[in-house]
């Protein structure tokens, strides 16, 4: 039976968790693996609950953080070393930068037959200055050389790493989609539904708009309050908008929100304004049965989990046009897409959605249809499993 290590950058919400962890619950028992994961910072929210509702027992770095910081990155990579010295894996699958960039070190130096990275987003632009993407740049060249196979979750990404930033050589590229569970999304929904707005106090004909994800700046949650801004002037519907995350700038979002005249509350209060924090939401699918279109403004993503769930759940999307999106949603059949930093025409396009009741009603048939097969975790784990027997 062929061993995986598979490490992973820390345990937060997001794509890499799933992916991780469906891989490496249902690999086996073709493919014994340990997952290994650093840690998260503070202001995320863990993702531990994903993979001990699948019985997996993760082994933990301590000293493995998503930060730059030579001397944990040190110990971490002898830890690596170690663990590679223990369980002798036929293959190391490395997760994200991080734990790509130490892990895929430790396996190279302790002679591993098949080094295979997957980058779930990059950090080349969007991030840093010029002067760091370089160094960053230079880093991921020198470490694709020591990579047997890089993953890639979008056609575009793919694109990005090999014409635009030169990463490595297209035959050294493999795109295999992300994959999960999706059945809870498309259960249960209208149960779901009354939950969710009967919480937060939404009428019947209140329009409900959700964004997900870590308030941090490349998410570009200014551009979804300037935009909700614009269409409260115009819409002739009651709209709602939920900010469904939390991190470092949410107090910079509430001034924002001030100062643009959009009241808010925080979490559960029973009040009607325009604008709710909800902090996070473990529930996702409850929240998004609650949704009547789903947002995303990203300057910079690779394969947006929030975009595949609100598929899944029925919900139309308005977002800005990064990273993979374009391979994951059908353009003008399942979401309404723009540039970044457009906040009239992202305005535009959520206004279209909220005031077309039957756009809504088609985009959400759609969507359900189109994510149900293309991105479910046993797809994801056969793609994955003839990779490795290609590699051993």
């Amino acid at each position: 039976m062929p061993r995986v290590l598979r490490i992973i950058n820390r345990l937060n919400l997001g794509g890499p968790t799933f992916n991780a962890a469906y891989l490496s619950k249902y690999m086996a028992p073709e493919f014994e693996t340990l997952l290994v994961s650093g840690m998260k910072d503070d202001a995320e929210e863990s993702s531990e609950f994903i993979v001990k509702n699948l019985d997996l027992h993760p082994v933990y770095i301590p000293e493995m953080y998503r930060e730059l910081h030579p001397l944990r990155d040190t110990k971490s990579y002898y830890k690596l070393r170690k663990l590679i010295a223990e369980f002798k894996p036929d293959i190391v699958h490395t997760h994200a930068a991080k734990a790509g960039a130490v892990g895929r070190l430790a396996a190279a130096h302790s002679g591993v037959k098949a080094i295979v990275h997957t980058f779930h987003g990059h950090v080349f632009h969007s991030y840093f200055s010029p002067a760091k993407t370089r160094v960053f740049l230079e880093i991921e060249r020198y470490l694709a050389k020591r990579t047997t196979k890089i993953i890639t979750l979008s056609e575009i990404q793919q694109q990005e790493l090999t014409e635009k930033y030169k990463i490595a050589p297209l035959g050294k590229f493999e795109i295999i989609p992300l994959g999960f569970d999706l059945k809870k999304f498309e259960e249960n929904q209208l149960e779901k539904r009354n939950k969710f707005r009967t919480e937060y106090n939404l009428d019947d004909d209140e329009i409900a708009i959700g964004i997900v994800g870590r308030l941090v700046p490349i998410k570009n949650h200014e551009l979804f309050l300037k935009a909700l801004k614009l269409v409260s002037e115009r819409t002739t519907k009651k709209v709602r908008a939920f900010i469904i995350g939390d991190g470092e700038e949410r107090v910079k979002i509430e001034q924002l929100a001030k100062s643009l005249g959009l009241s808010f509350d925080n979490e559960n209060l029973k009040e009607k304004n325009i604008l709710t924090f909800t902090s996070w939401i473990k529930e996702i699918d409850v929240s998004n049965a609650g949704m009547d279109i789903i947002a995303l403004t990203s300057n910079n993503e690779g394969t947006p989990v929030s975009l595949i769930e609100a598929q899944a759940s029925g919900k139309p999307i308005v977002s800005t046009n990064v990273g993979g999106i374009e391979n994951i949603v059908l353009e003008n059949e399942t979401a309404l897409l723009s540039s970044v930093g457009n906040e009239k025409a992202f305005a535009e396009n959520l206004l279209r959605l909220i005031e077309n009741d039957e756009m809504r009603f088609n985009f959400s048939k759609k969507g359900s249809d189109y994510v149900r097969n293309k991105f479910s975790y046993q797809r994801l784990c056969a793609d994955m499993e003839k990779l490795y027997y290609s590699l051993l």
